[in-house]
């Protein structure tokens, strides 16, 4: 077999594999934009990250599933900003920024965005471009992770939390350690909705410590 002909196969197994997906098929029934908004659903009701009337910011926002499940959650008088490096079609209520969340720019854009405001929550699902080299994915998925940690140290309130992927490996447990130094408790979520050749998981840093 060719490698052409190998790639074709992986591709037809995975479009077969998406397209029967039950998650995918709830979220067309539910007339959400992608799967993903399951992962957060399931570890809101279990540890209950959204109240009305907070500030939240969502990293790595596109397609817009989160950001829809969000805004009906802090609402009202909830603020919600996302980013994300690609494009998102507007949602009534979020403040969307596109760029690269690395660029100090981009940064001061987000900044700009939030008028003053602390922030109660930061998510994270940021995701590098993969390669398939493992050792680069993984740096670059570490690296986007430590910035979106810094992020949240300087803009959430003494008690705020965080979310955010990440994948086992090179870095892992460094900026483990680092979350547990910020956070008065972390705990590791793997939501059913993960598919199970993922390596992805999430940490959930609770109530920040004062900086």
């Amino acid at each position: 077999m060719t490698i052409r002909s190998r790639r074709a196969k992986k591709s037809s197994h995975y479009m077969n594999q998406h397209v029967h997906d039950p998650y995918v098929l709830k979220a067309r029934a539910g007339g959400w934009r992608s799967r993903a908004v399951f992962k957060l659903q399931e570890i809101d009701e279990k540890d209950h990250l959204l109240k009305p009337g907070m500030t939240v910011v969502d990293l790595g926002a596109t397609p817009g599933s989160w950001c829809e499940y969000i805004i009906r959650r802090i609402q009202p008088g909830g603020r919600l900003i996302g980013l994300d490096l690609l494009p998102m079609d507007p949602i009534p209520g979020v403040t969307f920024i596109q760029g690269d969340f690395r660029e100090e720019e981009v940064l001061h854009k987000l900044e700009s965005a939030l008028e003053g405001r602390e922030v109660d929550l930061v998510l994270s699902d940021m995701a590098p471009n993969l390669t398939g080299i493992a050792a680069t994915d993984q740096a670059q998925m570490m690296y986007l992770a430590e910035l979106a940690l810094e992020f949240a140290r300087q803009r959430l309130k003494p008690g705020g939390d965080m979310l955010i992927k990440v994948f086992q490996g090179s870095g892992f447990p460094e900026l483990r350690a680092a979350m547990m130094a910020a956070f008065e408790t972390l705990a590791t979520r793997k939501p059913d909705a993960s598919r199970d050749r993922s390596a992805e998981q999430y940490l959930l840093g609770r109530r920040a410590r004062p900086q």
